[in-house]
């Protein structure tokens, strides 16, 4: 099948993740998503492969056996939903660019402008999928899937090509906390490493992500009419706020870039009795990630000493941590034959540590090392999502390539 019609065919099968059913531990949050697992567990036996196994859950996964000795396993991961930024359905267009605007809908009068996607320059001449202004478009990680796809495709039409284990990973619910990787087994599988594909433009490529952690801070006030609160009350909302201007001034989002990590003021619900604050923390260095955690306890033994034992509650937690700390060095086979490949089909390769994370976080932690390779889209999250034919093409080259290059 045409890899164009492979991803597109998949964009027709809203698989927007639930956060209530998630927060529920519901998996897959969105039954959709089992939907297109039923349909990729079918497209896998279509194409002959192995030890297909769609669980429960729908992390779906899938051999290519080995057709030489002495190659490595690889495995490779793309995740079932979509973003919850629009949870419309996806009605996906083409159109063959030649440059300026593109009317994404002529009755809403939206438009993918050249003037703020200054990089559709780059496109002129080739067919750009997009959507019709009201939804995701889905290529975050429909190209991926569809890639991955396209290219056990290849393998099986060209048996002479020499490779080793292949295997297909599609797991749920990448979209609020890694939940498909942090329930898959990697022992389901026997692979020497992964990728996944879970990156936007053509030759971006990842090894490094954040160390993300959590931070929950209670604070226990004390109520009191406000007619007789004089020397009574004590407003948790107020040192909630006392708490927060502790924190570094210029280590926020908001004043960060590339290696910089940051603490994120991300929630604050609560009430003068009761209130809760939420924290994000990212830091790409192992050492600094413990120091910004124990910097929120410090903080938090010194608030109690400043206002009571009694007045604050903290809670520390890891969310996933950096790929690089399982890959080690650059000089490691998975990105070495990454990067080959990317050489070999003239793809320039952008290497970007990601200010995010990914599946492969959570993979690499538990012992099968992943790195990021590109899908081809830009702007994923948002309605102005696209992605050049040419790249999505290309995505599929370079997993061959790696591939191939593997068993030399």
């Amino acid at each position: 099948m045409d890899i164009i019609q492979r991803f597109i065919n998949y964009t027709k099968i809203n698989t927007t993740t639930s956060r209530e059913n998630g927060a529920a531990g519901i998996m897959p949050s969105s039954k959709n998503q089992t939907e297109l697992a039923i349909l990729l567990e079918k497209e896998l036996k279509e194409l002959g492969l192995t030890n297909i196994t769609r669980r429960d859950n729908s992390i779906t996964t899938a051999l290519l056996p080995a057709n030489t000795q002495n190659a490595p396993s690889i495995a490779f991961f793309a995740h079932l939903d979509t973003s919850m930024e629009q949870t419309n359905d996806t009605n996906a267009k083409i159109t063959h660019y030649k440059g300026g605007d593109i009317c994404l809908n002529e009755n809403l009068q939206i438009y993918l402008k050249e003037s703020e996607f200054k990089e559709l320059k780059n496109y002129i001449g080739d067919d750009i999928i997009h959507t019709d202004g009201t939804s995701l478009l889905g290529a975050d990680d429909k190209a991926a899937i569809a890639a991955i796809m396209d290219m056990l495709e290849f393998f099986v039409k060209n048996p002479d090509i020499k490779h080793g284990d292949i295997y297909a990973c599609f797991l749920p619910d990448e979209e609020q906390g890694l939940r498909g990787a942090k329930a898959f087994d990697i022992k389901e599988i026997n692979a020497d490493f992964g990728y996944c594909l879970d990156c936007c433009e053509i030759g971006e490529f990842i090894y490094e992500n954040w160390n993300a952690g959590d931070c929950e801070v209670e604070f226990i006030g004390k109520s009191a009419h406000p007619m007789s609160a004089k020397g009574k009350l004590i407003n948790s909302l107020i040192l909630a706020h006392k708490f927060i201007s502790m924190l570094p001034n210029g280590e926020a989002p908001e004043y960060t870039e590339n290696k910089e990590g940051y603490f994120w003021v991300k929630e604050l619900k609560g009430n003068s009795a009761k209130t809760i604050l939420k924290i994000d923390v990212r830091e790409f260095d192992d050492e600094k990630y413990t120091q910004r955690m124990q910097f929120l306890q410090n903080l938090c033994d010194s608030f109690k000493k400043l206002y009571g034992e009694e007045r604050i509650n903290i809670k520390l937690s890891h969310r996933y941590k950096n790929v690089f700390n399982s890959l080690k060095t650059t000089d490691c086979l998975p990105i070495k034959l990454a990067l080959q490949a990317y050489k070999n089909l003239n793809i320039e390769a952008k290497i970007i540590p990601m200010r995010g994370g990914y599946d492969g976080a959570v993979l690499s932690e538990k012992g099968l090392p992943c790195p990021n390779i590109f899908t081809g889209a830009h702007n994923f999250h948002s309605i102005y999502e696209y992605l050049p034919v040419k790249s999505l093409k290309a995505a599929s080259k370079v997993l061959q390539e790696l591939i191939i290059l593997a068993t030399k």
